[in-house]
């Protein structure tokens, strides 16, 4: 599954747009899933991005994985871009400080050399063509992403109960938006991105760092459970009901050099 975490749905997560980025042509390309594991290879970058043209790549990955439009869709390129735009306007919003309720928010991303998707074998023309950025004079493809939020609790989900004591506006984080290209599922990219984020988490002073996954979601609890996150708290079923989504579960990691 690409979900990885349990974003707002896109519609309401999402701000206005307002300011369009010029973006080179793209070709198509050929891609597909490694043999060996992604995060092992030297071609692998994992970082915090700032640059708007690796927002904007990853505005679309996320798109691409969370939107359930159909292939059948009128205007469904359009609606996509229109999707890709909110979003990409959210992430600058949230990365600069300027969302109310939250601290820091950073966006991290695994992102390859776009010539080493061109040397595989399987078609994933769109992948190329919608995640591409260009950074130092190297076209890179952003094949996963999330965010990491500095904030007591993130709208429409259940809150963390760590740190007990006071600090819990500067102390706790948690993870969303967590999407790996389908493509590329199973090489070890979402073990990559969230062993970055608490990395990122422990340099803020983060003791406690959450996230929410479906319960349905089975990949995503393995995924988590193997990166060291424990059961802490479940949803309420009605709290899902009214929000018409599955129900969430809350899972904690904490930061250990942080809390010792």
């Amino acid at each position: 599954m690409a979900l990885l975490s349990s974003p707002r749905p896109l519609p309401t997560h999402f701000s206005a747009s307002s300011l369009l980025v010029r973006r080179r042509p793209i070709t198509a390309c050929q891609v597909c899933t490694p043999k060996q594991p992604l995060h092992h290879s030297t071609l692998l970058n994992v970082s915090e991005a700032s640059a708007e043209d690796e927002l904007w790549a990853a505005a679309c990955l996320r798109v691409r994985s969370f939107s359930n439009l159909k292939p059948t869709t009128f205007g469904l390129q359009d609606h996509k871009r229109f999707l890709a735009e909110r979003e990409f306007e959210a992430i600058k919003e949230r990365v600069s400080g300027k969302r109310k309720g939250f601290g820091r928010v950073s966006c991290i991303n695994a992102t390859v050399p776009l010539s080493h998707l061109l040397s595989l074998s399987v078609s994933a023309d769109d992948l190329c063509a919608s995640c591409k950025f260009t950074t130092n004079g190297q076209d890179r493809v952003v094949v996963g992403t999330l965010d990491l939020n500095q904030c007591v609790s993130l709208p429409d989900e259940i809150a963390g109960s760590r740190p007990k004591e006071i600090g819990a506006d500067f102390a706790r984080a948690y993870l969303s938006n967590v999407c790996v290209a389908k493509e590329l599922h199973r090489t070890g990219l979402g073990h990559a991105l969230v062993a970055k984020s608490k990395l990122v988490a422990h340099d803020w002073g983060i003791s406690d760092l959450y996230v929410h996954v479906a319960v349905d979601n089975e990949p995503a609890k393995q995924l988590y459970t193997k990166s060291g996150f424990v059961y802490e708290s479940d949803e309420p079923a009605w709290q899902a009901r009214f929000l018409d989504r599955p129900r969430r579960l809350l899972l904690w990691f904490g930061i250990p050099s942080v809390q010792q």
